[in-house]
């Protein structure tokens, strides 16, 4: 790990500018103390980071969580009830870890998975606008489409226009300028523009534009525009920030169905980034989600008995340390102390950074995420690539992550049972000597009850005083269902004059008796 330090040092500094106002805003918009942002931040950077087989993945609170933390605190009664659930959660995603229930990862259609990360791409940069300019009624970690302020994502961006900050707009911009200039340009020149990242060069920029134009009435930017970190009086104050389970309440049903709906949430998110991030990865490694989930399972567990949020792998932030060159866990483990110790010793320099210039980080990383580039390659892939592609991709936006996601699955199941019904067999027409109609019907390898209404219309179809050559020698399995028909279509071709030669790889039998019997008898077919 210690051999990419030089890649992962620089990429830990950016994904620390990513989760700071991402761990403040998910705790605001979940109902929960900021402070249990930061823990989850800190707890999925070291311990998930150094417990998980990633390579590249980033975890720490995610915002697919918010609405049911903030919805569970309310039922629960208290903070603390809620923090038993948390760490229950974890105990459960220990158990679907040892069951090894991270297969199911491997499930999910790449169109699925792309349209994901395009879909975040395109929230992350709809979400950044307002922050951008100084408009920050929404905190930080609302990626829903209906926010938590009473907006949804575009009228939230039609209102930021009424109330621009000319301060936060100005140094958005200038740090913008600066990311692009880092990018296209400087970390070309020389290796001292690879190791200091652009990103750091714009938050001192902030710091500095927010120092130099404090109490200018036109460039000033107010606090309520500024990261938000909780400054602590002395070390024992820092200490009280931190809750703990109230374990009384574990007797409570709703505690456990909680637990069972953060467990469950929380892995299905964790397995789809781990899909994505590989996906991303220049290095194409191949993260262990077995592994991946007995990770998240003891990070939660950790967060839960300290006052943390619960803890996924995060896209935006491991998104973010791919495209800073991250090439090891040891960046998002850094990142992890990177937290933790800039809220002990420099919370009040943290609280002069302007969320306008973490916005312009972010909108770098949302767009190259939703690169226009992507809708071509997708578009000229195919319809069935495309389709739930864009279905995923306009869930998120208009939704939220697991309901896109969700959205984009049931059409990608729909197209896999389109091409199974499309590939069961192949029906070729051949001459009409004699006034009699030669067809001859080649069933797939795998022919399944899903494949009935395609093979049953095209033996309907079959014209009277037909011939019909059914081979069936490549099938090696073939539904009940599907003899059932055939058996049936027997019975009607005598009628029907139709003959009907069956190739097997046992030979060729002339309308067959009984397709039942036969391939009862046939080793190779179930």
């Amino acid at each position: 790990m210690f051999k990419t330090i030089k890649n992962d040092l620089p990429a830990s500094i950016v994904v620390f500018f990513v989760a700071l106002p991402l761990c403040l805003g998910i705790a605001l918009a979940s109902g929960a103390p900021l402070f249990s942002g930061l823990i989850a931040g800190i707890i999925g950077g070291v311990v998930v980071g150094a417990l998980s087989g990633s390579k590249i993945g980033v975890s720490g609170p995610a915002a697919g969580l918010a609405a049911i933390v903030l919805t569970a605190i309310a039922s629960l009664g208290s903070y603390e009830n809620f923090l038993v659930a948390v760490v229950l959660g974890g105990i459960i995603q220990l158990i679907f870890g040892f069951l090894k229930a991270g297969v199911i990862g491997y499930y999910f259609p790449s169109s699925v998975i792309k349209g994901m990360l395009t879909g975040i791409g395109i929230i992350i940069i709809l979400k950044q606008i307002p922050h951008f300019f100084g408009y920050d009624a929404d905190p930080e970690g609302d990626f829903a489409f209906f926010q938590i302020d009473g907006e949804n994502t575009f009228s939230e961006i039609f209102k930021t226009f009424k109330s621009i900050s000319m301060g936060s707009t100005l140094i958005g911009i200038i740090g913008l300028g600066i990311l692009l200039l880092w990018d296209k340009i400087l970390s070309k020149k020389g290796k001292i523009f690879q190791l200091i990242q652009g990103p750091l060069v714009a938050v001192v920029s902030g710091i500095i534009f927010f120092v130099a134009t404090q109490g200018n009435e036109s460039f000033g930017i107010s606090a309520s525009h500024l990261v938000s970190v909780p400054v602590p009086d002395n070390f024992d104050s820092f200490l009280n920030q931190f809750s703990f389970p109230n374990f009384s309440a574990i007797t409570n049903v709703e505690v456990w169905v909680t637990a069972f709906t953060i467990a469950l949430v929380a892995s299905l998110e964790t397995l789809l980034c781990v899909e994505a991030t590989d996906k991303l990865d220049p290095d194409k490694n191949v993260t262990p989600t077995n592994r991946e989930l007995l990770a998240q399972g003891t990070g939660n567990i950790i967060s839960g008995l300290i006052g943390g949020l619960p803890i996924t792998q995060v896209i935006v932030r491991s998104s973010a340390n791919i495209q800073s060159g991250g090439k090891s866990k040891m960046s998002a483990i850094i990142h992890g102390f990177f937290l933790l110790i800039s809220v002990i010793l420099i919370p009040n320099l943290l609280n002069k950074i302007p969320l306008s210039v973490l916005a312009a980080i972010l909108l770098i990383v949302g767009f190259k995420l939703a690169k226009p580039s992507l809708f071509k390659k997708m578009y000229l892939s195919g319809w069935k690539q495309f389709v739930p592609f864009m279905v995923t991709v306009l869930g998120i936006v208009f939704t939220d992550l697991l309901v896109g996601i969700g959205l984009g699955l049931a059409v990608g199941i729909v197209v896999i049972l389109f091409k199974s019904y499309q590939n069961s067999h192949f029906l070729h027409k051949e001459d009409k000597s004699n006034g009699v109609h030669k067809m001859k019907m080649t069933l797939a390898e795998e022919v399944t009850f899903f494949n009935k209404g395609a093979i049953l219309k095209e033996l309907e179809a079959l014209p009277e005083n037909s011939y019909l050559d059914l081979d069936v020698r490549n099938t090696r399995y073939l539904d009940y269902d599907i003899i059932e028909i055939l058996e049936d279509f027997a019975f009607k071709a005598k009628e029907r004059n139709i003959n009907i030669k069956l190739t097997s790889e046992r030979g060729i039998v002339e309308n067959p008796k009984s397709f039942i019997e036969f391939f009862k008898l046939r080793p190779k077919t179930a």
